[in-house]
């Protein structure tokens, strides 16, 4: 397909997902404008800026726009008179005080972009919605769009990995589109065309299916990651290691090793609200029962931050009270600055809260964690928080931390206590340079 036959895009919404999303498809050779409402967004990615930590994505940046492929506004009129294909990548946050999803930013993004609309053209659904949401937005877009049914819907759900979004973008493991036409099928191949050639597997389906595939992916995986935790709990009552018994586990192919990692758990912006939102809107519709098992996998989830703040109690003889702890990590993952729902200040802000003196670094997400949680103490690296420390407490694994010699740690600690929230340590090590070990689920 040549450079004159790709459809022009727009992506409305320049986040985690919309900016990832415009600039790799800029990478690729289509012509993208990307759109959002906040101009301080818009200022600094026009200028080069990337504004959250993704691997990979500023250089991608700075070459998308010196090839002139990309830009970026804050006009919904400048967007509609671009695109052939508009991707709607705006945030479905958690509703204050519920667990439905908030879709009032999808809606004014379908709003603000219909009434513009005069032409044939294709809109997609990118963001996790609830099932449903698809057939309103249609009738929506039928309604405000000067062109009427002309503009047809589609959905094509996202799968990224924070820290591989670069990589998940452009080599996916499948694409899906939910379509209810061929013409629209032919428009998202159109749209995808170079992924399409790498040979990933497509699935075309209808638009409730395309709005499922999201939610029912992420609520098998924190099934799965609430699954092995669950089993620590075991493990703790009866003096078992759950790190042998989930290696003896993933050796059963039917059941595998990905993300069957005991520990801290899952936090960040998408599995926490999406399992929480996905149950909701299953009792919405009648069949709450299905996914019932869902509240406890959340249950489980949350029990490992208070669980984990049980281990450096104990290790600090059951006070933490003017204790002097080192927390190392603040981001829910590494390789990310993504502090939503981050296990990891949730536990450094509750032992802050019983009276310990908490010091935290993480490479990437001390900016935002300041921003958010200026009641905590931060420090600028995993040395400088440990010094004098009575325990330190391993929250988010990255490299940086997994590398740490005992023997260096050892050299500025106060005691040699160490908390592995992520079982991403070796054990032995540890307890060979003298250090008091603990981990949950580990005797």
């Amino acid at each position: 397909m040549s450079d004159a036959e790709l459809p022009r895009l727009t992506v409305i919404g320049t986040g985690y997902l919309g900016a990832t999303h415009a600039i790799c498809m800029a990478s690729l050779g289509y012509d993208v404008v990307g759109l959002d409402v906040d101009p301080g967004k818009i200022r600094k990615l026009q200028s080069g800026e990337v504004p959250f930590f993704e691997p990979g994505l500023p250089e991608l940046l700075a070459k998308t726009l010196e090839s002139g492929r990309l830009r970026f506004t804050t006009s919904y009129a400048e967007a509609a008179e671009h695109g052939d294909v508009h991707f709607i990548c705006v945030g479905t946050p958690q509703q204050p005080g519920l667990d439905a999803c908030d879709l009032s930013y999808v809606d004014a993004a379908v709003r603000g972009l219909a009434q513009h609309l005069t032409r044939r053209c294709l809109v997609v659904g990118k963001s996790t919605v609830p099932v449903g949401t698809a057939a309103r937005l249609s009738g929506l877009l039928a309604e405000l769009a000067p062109a009427g049914a002309e503009v047809e819907l589609a959905w094509n759900p996202e799968f990224l990995r924070e820290g591989f979004a670069v990589d998940d973008t452009l080599r996916p493991d499948r694409l899906v589109f939910g379509v209810t036409t061929e013409w629209a099928r032919e428009r998202l191949a159109a749209a995808f065309a170079p992924i399409l050639e790498l040979g990933t597997p497509t699935v075309v389906t209808d638009l409730p299916t395309a709005e499922l595939v999201k939610v029912a992916a992420n609520s098998f995986l924190a099934t799965k990651i609430s699954y092995i935790n669950a089993m620590a709990e075991i493990c703790e009552a009866t003096g078992a290691d759950v790190r042998d018994l989930a290696q003896a586990l993933a050796y059963d192919d039917r059941i595998g090793g990905r993300f069957l990692q005991p520990g801290l758990g899952f936090g960040g912006g998408c599995l926490p609200k999406d399992i929480r939102a996905f149950a909701y809107r299953a009792e919405e519709i009648g069949v709450g029962q299905a996914v019932s098992f869902l509240r406890e996998v959340d249950a489980i989830n949350r029990r490992r931050r208070s669980r984990t703040i049980d281990l450096v109690r104990e290790l600090l003889g059951g006070q933490l009270n003017g204790q002097r702890v080192a927390c190392l990590g603040a981001a829910f993952k590494p390789n990310s600055d993504d502090i939503r729902d981050a296990p990891a200040l949730d536990v450094a802000r509750t032992m802050h809260g019983l009276g310990a003196n908490v010091r935290v670094y993480d490479p990437a997400a001390l900016d935002n964690a300041r921003r958010t949680y200026p009641e905590l103490r931060y420090g600028t690296s995993a040395m400088d928080v440990a010094r004098d420390a009575d325990v330190v407490v391993l929250l988010t694994e990255w490299a940086e931390f997994r590398e740490i010699q005992p023997e260096a740690l050892s050299e500025v600690v106060a005691h040699r206590r160490i908390v592995d929230g992520r079982h991403a340590l070796d054990r032995d090590a540890w307890r060979a340079a003298g250090w008091e070990y603990r981990a949950l689920g580990r005797p």
